[in-house]
């Protein structure tokens, strides 16, 4: 059994949301809120909702996406903004981009929808991430699959899905961890796979535990 010279520490978060003053009623109105708004509040709408939203298998994890559906009706845009891979992005300023080129393509091409108001306002927030280290730590494969099998929902989406942008790189904390201290570059790319929109928090955290578990088994 090989050790890690450089322990996987866990940690969990607790995210504090703060409401801001921009406030929006129309997609026109959300096309400059995307331009203007803090990288905290894009976070937000986009990371931290994915974890809060973890038990959904059907709508849109997004807050942008699904105001877009239930407040103004405009299916394909919300279906537009959902497709976005979180997990493709190294920084805010790329998926603010994004985000604000599909709503000023949508509100080009269909400006009769562009000033509609909508049923419901949209309020932008900002979601800050303080995390807290936990008295735990994995030295061994092993280790680690007994700590990932105990991880709280909010531990288990700070090391899978937020540590993407802390990272800036398209991976997470496991596989950085996998790859470099134990060498198993393989299984590190197998729990990159693991898709978090398919699945939820629980069932993406079982997933990589087969994979540990089929790891030990092998070696």
């Amino acid at each position: 059994m090989k050790t890690a010279q450089l322990p996987f520490e866990f940690f969990t978060v607790a995210p504090l949301i703060r409401v801001g003053n921009e406030v929006v009623e129309t997609l026109a109105e959300l096309r400059d809120g995307l331009e203007r708004c803090s990288d905290a509040s894009i976070f937000h709408h986009t990371f931290q909702t994915l974890g809060r939203h973890h038990f959904l298998t059907e709508g849109f994890s997004s807050d942008f996406a699904q105001w877009v559906l239930t407040a103004t009706n405009r299916r394909e845009l919300a279906e537009q903004l959902a497709s976005l891979d979180i997990g493709d992005y190294l920084s805010i300023a790329e998926l603010r981009s994004d985000l604000r080129r599909i709503v000023a393509s949508y509100c080009d091409l269909f400006p009769q929808y562009a000033n509609q108001t909508a049923l419901e306002r949209f309020w932008f927030c900002e979601g800050i991430e303080v995390s807290v280290p936990l008295d735990r730590c994995a030295s061994t494969l092993e280790e680690l699959q007994a700590g990932v099998e105990q991880m709280s929902h909010a531990s288990f989406f700070f090391h899978f899905v937020s540590s993407r942008m802390r990272l800036h790189l398209r991976t997470n904390d496991f596989s950085l961890w996998l790859s470099r201290e134990l060498g198993l570059e393989r299984l590190a790319a197998d729990v990159n796979r693991i898709d978090i929109y398919t699945n939820t928090l629980d069932s993406a955290r079982a997933a990589l535990v087969r994979l540990l578990v089929r790891e030990a088994r092998s070696a």
